[in-house]
């Protein structure tokens, strides 16, 4: 093979054929398909959450109660519904509009964790835990520290 000699490529395409073939071939934009389904995901999961905490006020808890129950609640049903491989299905579906309500923040924790699940608890799940989320929490802590002390020097 290396030592064969090779036939230059025989194109006999006119630059109306090749224009013609790449827009059959170019896929169709689905950005407003994406949006409206992104939209609608996102804004259902969050109708949920306002549900929940509307019935845990009218329960009798106070209303930030009510929402730190609501949050729980939420990050545990995306946690239980990434391990039994659903919200992959939504996310598929939905797009950003499953990764950005918290259940979302879930699933981010407890998808690479479940990947290196057959390396064990400590060594896989346990190290793997924050591979995606972990950099998230690290800067919004940094964050929110720096952003607390200018607040405290511009408070005077």
């Amino acid at each position: 093979m290396p030592g064969e000699k090779l036939r230059p490529p025989n194109v006999n395409i006119t630059l109306e054929e090749y224009k013609n073939l790449s827009t059959s071939m170019t896929p169709k934009p689905t950005a407003l398909r994406n949006s409206v389904r992104a939209f609608f995901v996102g804004g259902l999961i969050c109708l949920i959450g306002q549900m929940m905490i509307n019935l845990l006020v009218i329960a009798g808890l106070e209303r930030t109660e009510a929402s730190t129950a609501t949050t729980a609640i939420l990050i545990f049903s995306g946690a239980l519904l990434t391990g039994l491989g659903v919200y992959d299905e939504i996310g598929k579906f939905a797009g950003a509009g499953s990764i950005i309500p918290v259940t979302g923040f879930a699933n981010s924790i407890v998808a690479p964790a479940l990947e290196f699940k057959r390396e064990g608890y400590v060594l896989g799940v346990g190290a793997r835990l924050f591979t995606v989320a972990g950099p998230v929490l690290v800067y919004g802590i940094m964050t929110s520290i720096v952003v607390g002390i200018i607040y405290y020097f511009l408070r005077f």
